[in-house]
């Protein structure tokens, strides 16, 4: 198991470029399998969990040109099915969370499927509903198979229909979506996830020829065809990792510059850094954050602490709520975020207050953060990355941190970050994978 021996303190420097989006990626590579011609798929993040599902539609006999790092041609023109249902593949799906999303794409075109026990981030329960009844709701059959620890769908066709998601999740959005395209009739999907995820998968497909109204609201309506063609598609920046590094400039007294940053599709992250106080200028597609000595986080009108919480977009992504957290440790002010989709991603912070920060834990979902003021620094510790979104966290907090930190477990966060110690060094970071 590897680790990352960081040694802190230095102020960071430089230009850096997000890769592309994970989060698009595991639903634009996953719709890959809704048509027999080639698709082209350009900017794709080479990461763990990435390349893990491009490995899953290599197993199932897709062909996969891997042209570069980022370049990927795929064409699913003889996709094996039988495949679906042996134990290999169950076990291997089973490690990704995002092998779901091949669900939607293998129910429309070849009438079964076959959805894993969710794998991936423990950052608490995920749950499959939305996207099982979602199927049922388009007229397949789903069973569960205690042995494989499966579920297995079944249908003879699938046929439009009008369905109310119990959540905008956008796995299920995106999954239900892409078996709608090639129903029967008409399906409608309200209280839709709008996510620009969402927005660039709706966009690929009707490139390829699916019937799509309403992108960008919370309502979808899909009329279904009866055949897709190829096309080509090229992934956003990484949301996640822009916000990750406006983060790492602040802690660090970085001066950074962020580019090709996809400014337009970030919402209100910007914004919500801004509120911690850390001053930005946006040129053009670029994030300049310049070094400060000190950012202060804004109150309320009345002089309240404020409160920092996810919300399904174009509220904020809870992807970035652990950045978030970390960045006010050095603030002035007290904030208090809150953390509603997951009950387990806030148990990382024993790691930030062992290293000194004024952190209080107050339940799975609320952390209180008094901002230090840069009056002391974080020190150097030994600790291991609980999933992706915290193991950046800590890797930020260690590279402001007085001292020597190893961070264990870093395979967590290589599943959602290329390269990182590369990347890191080339702004002045000293960072050593062992």
């Amino acid at each position: 198991m590897s680790i990352f021996e960081v040694v802190g303190g230095k102020k960071l420097s430089g230009e850096i470029i997000p890769q592309g989006a994970k989060n698009e990626a595991l639903q634009i590579i996953s719709a890959v399998l809704l048509t027999r011609d080639e698709v082209i798929i350009k900017n794709i993040p080479d990461i763990i969990d990435v390349n893990l599902l491009i490995e899953l539609l290599s197993d199932i006999n897709v062909k996969v040109n891997r042209v570069d790092a980022h370049t990927c041609h795929f064409q699913a023109d003889d996709v094996n099915v039988d495949y679906l249902s042996s134990d290999e593949f169950h076990k291997k799906s089973g490690r990704l969370r995002g092998s779901v999303m091949l669900a939607g794409p293998l129910l429309a075109r070849f009438g079964k499927a076959y959805l894993p026990k969710p794998g991936g981030d423990k950052i608490g329960r995920r749950k499959l509903d939305t996207h099982i009844i979602g199927f049922e709701k388009l007229g397949a059959i789903y069973s569960y198979n205690e042995k494989s620890n499966c579920f297995q769908l079944d249908t003879k066709g699938l046929k439009g229909t009008f369905m109310l998601l119990d959540e905008p999740s956008v796995t299920g959005t995106a999954n239900i979506l892409m078996a709608a395209v090639l129903a029967n009739g008409t399906t409608t999907i309200y209280n839709a996830a709008c996510e620009p995820y969402i927005q660039q998968l709706c966009k690929m497909l009707i490139r390829m020829g699916a019937k799509i109204e309403g992108i960008g609201s919370n309502m979808l309506t899909i009329h279904g065809v009866e055949v897709l063609s190829g096309t080509t598609h090229s992934m956003l920046p990484d949301m996640i990792e822009v916000g990750s590094f406006i983060g790492l400039a602040a802690m660090t007294q970085g001066d950074i510059t962020i580019k090709n940053a996809g400014v337009k599709e970030l919402g209100v992250i910007p914004e919500k850094f801004q509120q911690l106080g850390i001053k930005m200028n946006i040129i053009n597609d670029d994030i300049y954050i310049p070094s400060q000595d000190l950012y202060e986080i804004q109150t309320y009108l009345d002089g309240g602490i404020p409160t920092m919480y996810d919300h399904p977009w174009p509220g904020l992504t809870p992807d970035l709520l652990s950045i978030l957290l970390v960045t006010a440790i050095q603030a002035k002010g007290s904030i208090l975020i809150h953390q509603k989709m997951f009950e387990s991603r806030l148990f990382f912070v024993d790691k930030l207050i062992e290293m000194g920060a004024q952190v209080i834990l107050c339940d799975p979902h609320r952390a209180v953060v008094v901002g230090m003021e840069r009056q002391k620094k974080l020190k150097g510790i030994t600790m291991s990355s609980p999933d992706i979104r915290a193991g950046v966290a800590l890797l930020i907090a260690a590279l402001s941190a007085e001292g020597k930190s190893t961070i264990q477990n870093i395979e967590q966060i290589d599943r959602g970050y290329q390269n990182i110690d590369e990347r890191l060094k080339k702004l002045g970071a000293e960072i050593i994978r062992k």
